[in-house]
Parts: C-alpha cells; structure tokens; sequence
C-alpha cells in the first residue's frame, strides 16, 4: 500500500495561502510587535549598564535579600566585565517583549478556559502542540510570513513560551477553595467581582508561576531565534557554533545562565505570599522576645 498523507505539502499551501491573501495583515502586525520591541529596547539602552545593575540589585535586595542582592551584582557585573552587556541587553529587551505579549494573550485565554469547560478542553491539544513541537520549527513560518529580523524571532517566541501562562492560570483559579467562591457568592458578588476580588487573588501564586516560566522560555527561545536574525546573545552563541569557538560559546553562554538566574528568582518569589513571609518574619520576631522558639511550617506547639 502506497498511500501517504503529505502533511508538509498541506502546511506549505497553507502559508503560501496566507502570503498571497493576508500579507498586508502580517506586515502590520510585524510594525506593532516592532515598534513595541524596539521601545523596550531604546528604554533599557539608554539606561547605563551601572545604574540598571544596581536597580537589579535593588529589587533583588527587597525581594530575596542582601545575599542575593550580592549575587547580582557580581553576576551583572561579570557579564559587564566580560564585554557582553550590550548583547545581553537586546537579549533582555527581547525576552520582555515576547513575555509581555505572551502575558497579554495568555492570562485572558487561561482566565477563558478556568471559566468554561468547553473552552478548556478545545485549547489544551493546542498547547501541547504549542509546547511539544520543537522550537526550531516555528521559526520557518515565522520567517517566511515576517521575513527576517527580531519580529520572526518574537512571534515564535511568543507561540513557544505562551502556553504555561495559560496553563496555571487556568490551573490556579481552577483550584481556588469552592468555600471561598460560595462565600463571595453568599456576600452578592456577581461574576466579575468574583473573578477580580476573589478567585484571581488567591490563583495569584499560580498565575506567577507561570510568569516565570514564560519567562524562561521565552529567554530560552530567543537564544535560537539568532537564526532568523533576532540579535542579542543568540548571535554570539550561534557564531561560536558557527566557528568552532569553545570560549565565545562558553562567555556567550555563561552571560545567558547568570541573566536567567537573575530572572527566575527574582520572578519566582513574587509567587510568594508576602503576607505569609511577613507574618513568618514577625512570629519568629515575638517568639525571640518572648524567649520562645517561633514553630517551624509543619511543627506543632
């Protein structure tokens, strides 16, 4: 038997379609994601690499503490040293964009699905599609219906870093406590003051954590979006492939770890409760003035 399904010649029709049909609508959205990319860039640009390494440090000081404010300084620092810091930048301001447009798109759709079965259910073969498919392969319709450049790169990173933000918002009000939905029901709360006072708040470490995992995809893609011309650390690494260049790979690929360091932890712990780890803070603050032993989570008296 000789029957094949040559889905590649489906796909290729389908893009040459959406070429000759629909260019005009791919070059305007290649203008706005553009536009948007390159404002965040000129932002983080003209900033001196000085001063955007000590707001770093800073906000890692008032979210984690000294120690890790310590760390980024000398991580950055490193990475200003080594002579990488304007491509670390672009590389930066290419992650920010593609996330913040994977948030825009992603947390509305997972707040969709929390609320309805059908939705839910309709979009998830999607995102395992989304997730599963190597990362390569979206930057070939990306290029050909963009062309080349940080707009293809964004867009593929976009489609591969998108779907965790769906997922755990989804996932987090999904498993907000029935008893405090009935309860905002029982107060006479209609449906968008129980999604925006009720069920987001509580869903919000969930919805966090799928901002730092898209946060990490996203830098993870645009690393390989270098192939299409997207720039940033992406070039360094790609050339270091190109030449057979052990240093170049290992400086280029050190400055990606240390700014993904920088960006998980700083992310992640906006996943925690404040109100838990000020009241932590403040139980084990009476416990010393009492001369009691604060107890420990999972401790009893």
């Amino acid at each position: 038997m000789n029957f094949q399904l040559h889905i590649g010649d489906w796909v290729n029709d389908g893009v040459d379609y959406l070429l000759d049909n629909y260019s005009g609508v791919f070059d305007a959205i290649g203008m706005v994601v553009d536009e948007f990319a390159s404002t965040i860039e000129a932002l983080l640009q003209v900033m001196p690499a000085e001063v955007m390494i000590l707001l770093f440090a800073l906000l890692g000081a008032w979210r984690l503490g000294l120690r890790f404010a310590i760390f980024t300084l000398a991580a950055l620092g490193l990475i200003l040293l080594s002579g990488f810091w304007p491509q670390t930048v672009v590389t930066l301001g290419l992650t920010l964009s593609a996330t913040m447009i994977s948030l825009l798109i992603g947390i509305p759709l997972g707040i969709w699905a929390a609320t309805s079965d059908r939705v839910n259910m309709l979009i998830r073969p999607l995102l395992d599609f989304m997730q599963t498919m190597p990362a390569f392969v979206y930057l070939i319709p990306a290029a050909m219906l963009f062309g080349l450049g940080r707009v293809p790169g964004i867009i593929a990173t976009v489609i591969f870093a998108m779907p965790p933000a769906v997922r755990l918002t989804t996932l987090g009000i999904r498993q907000v406590n029935k008893e405090i939905i009935e309860a905002g029901q029982s107060f006479g709360c209609t449906s968008s003051q129980l999604l925006f006072k009720v069920q987001l708040p509580n869903a919000l470490p969930s919805i966090m954590a799928g901002v730092n995992q898209t946060i990490m995809m996203a830098l993870s893609m645009v690393i390989i979006a270098s192939m299409v011309g997207a720039g940033g650390l992406g070039n360094e690494v790609l050339a270091s492939i190109q030449r057979l260049d052990i240093g170049l790979g290992f400086e280029s690929g050190m400055s990606v770890v240390l700014l993904a360091i920088v960006l998980d932890r700083i992310t992640e712990s906006f996943g925690d409760s404040r109100r838990a780890r000020r009241s932590g803070y403040l139980s084990r603050l009476f416990g010393r003035i009492s001369g009691q032993r604060a107890p420990v989570n999972g401790e009893s008296h």
